[in-house]
């Protein structure tokens, strides 16, 4: 990669990163040589100078030590592709990473992204949407270097009954990564993170199938992580891990928790062991044993929230007794 003086833009594969910036974040905090750089990377130490003071611009803090080489000491915490790639637990996501300082919707560039035949696992990252988008059309707040804005691009090996257990292993990952901060937040059905009511994650899952074969899902998260005020009309029921915690939250180890858990839960979802995930999302939702509402394309119900199957559908006990079985909907706890 050809680093570029504004945070920009393009395309990464795995195969192609910037090998003198992924050096520096996996030895981040002790000194370097530029000839132990130059030899390892094969890489001149001018070429090294030339990056080094690119990244200095993007953020990077880096001491330079006449005989000692280079040290990282802080990193500004963007989603660069390489602090993705510094983390050698994370295998399939991010083989290929589109990241943006600003976008107008991550979803929307990963479904052109998915039918111009971007890998699995290909992310989509920005520091800011111009149109972030929620569940219905709704517009979802993404300001600049606030939250973490994310879609991923899937080909699963499932049937197109099968795709909400997608939204549902999503969901079990955030939530779980939010509470490695210390914020015990709950699941609300199919596709929202709540702390005490209020919505502090998101997800979106859009699908592309036939009848019996899945082409790809994009799976979009957004999570509120340092926002420190909300529009008016969301106050009441949107917060943010700053607003919780009153102190500033580092994005990328919250990403990296996050994209790691969701590797774990996908391959066990393909592998067919589905099971254990829903009973980790069992345990972490906030929708079963509560009166809900649910409005759908062409329906509404109300009832009890009673259980979801193993496809993620969820079952409602309505007032007469009977039961029906609800794949998606816009969801009211009562």
């Amino acid at each position: 990669m050809v680093m570029e003086e504004e945070i920009l833009i393009k395309a990464q594969d795995k195969e192609n990163k910037n090998e003198i910036l992924l050096y520096l974040l996996k030895n981040k905090g002790n000194y370097v040589s530029g000839e132990e750089l130059s030899e390892k990377l094969k890489v001149t130490r001018t070429a090294i100078w030339k990056h080094i003071n690119v990244f200095k611009k993007l953020g990077y803090e880096i001491d330079s030590v006449p005989r000692l080489g280079y040290c990282l000491k802080n990193s500004p915490d963007l989603f660069i592709p390489e602090e993705i790639w510094k983390d050698d637990n994370i295998k399939f996501l991010g083989s290929k990473i589109y990241y943006f300082d600003t976008i107008g919707s991550t979803n929307e560039k990963a479904k052109i992204l998915a039918l111009e035949g971007a890998p699995h696992g290909t992310l989509v990252l920005s520091e800011k949407q111009t149109k972030g988008k929620g569940r219905l059309g709704r517009k979802w707040e993404s300001p600049d270097k606030q939250g973490i804005w994310l879609s991923i691009i899937l080909r699963p090996s499932l049937t197109p009954e099968e795709a909400p257990k997608i939204t549902l292993i999503t969901a079990v990952a955030c939530a779980k990564a939010i509470r490695e901060q210390g914020v015990n937040c709950a699941i609300k059905w199919p596709n929202d993170i709540l702390y005490k009511e209020k919505k502090l994650a998101g997800i979106l899952t859009e699908i592309s199938a036939e009848m019996d074969k899945i082409n790809h899902v994009v799976v979009g998260i957004g999570i509120n992580v340092n926002t420190k005020s909300f529009p008016e009309e969301l106050e009441d029921i949107a917060t943010s891990l700053y607003l919780i915690k009153n102190e500033y939250i580092e994005r990328v180890p919250l990403l990296l928790t996050f994209l790691k858990g969701f590797e774990l839960y996908y391959s066990e979802l393909e592998k067919g062991n589905f099971s254990e995930v829903l009973k980790e999302w069992k345990n972490l939702n906030c929708t079963l044993g509560r009166k809900v509402r649910i409005i759908g394309k062409n329906f509404e119900v109300e009832g009890e929230a009673c259980d979801i199957d193993e496809f993620g559908a969820l079952l409602i006990k309505k007032d007469d007794g009977t039961f029906e079985r609800i794949l998606s909907g816009d969801v009211s706890l009562r």
